[in-house]
């Protein structure tokens, strides 16, 4: 898949594991990192939500959006990216068609 990042800060941080490191720490880096070449190497969106990580849609005001874990209380929230988005009749999305994601931000929602 495809990854793309909200701003330029973000993109630093998640592009370098020493920025990670610095921002987040040692552990929690090296999960995002696994995270980030796990959405690498993921086909699409329906094989990323099989991936360790428990991936899932998010609900309420973050529809549209979803999350993975990181270190607890973390998670990693991203949306799909294509443009446009692929669809159902129904509207729901076409996981399997879905192959670029946005990275919105780490952060704890609770």
């Amino acid at each position: 898949m495809d990854i793309y990042f909200a701003d330029k800060k973000l993109a630093k941080i998640l592009n370098s594991r020493k920025e990670a490191e610095r921002k987040y720490g040692h552990r929690m880096a090296k999960v995002i990192m696994q995270r980030l070449t796990d959405v690498e190497a993921a086909e699409n969106l329906e094989v990323l939500m099989t991936l360790p990580g428990r991936h899932y849609p998010l609900k309420g005001g973050r529809k549209g959006q979803f999350a993975c874990d990181l270190v607890h209380p973390y998670r990693l929230i991203y949306e799909p990216g294509n443009n446009p988005l692929p669809q159902d009749e129904s509207g729901g999305l076409i996981y399997s068609e879905i192959t670029v994601i946005d990275i919105i931000e780490i952060t704890d929602y609770h």
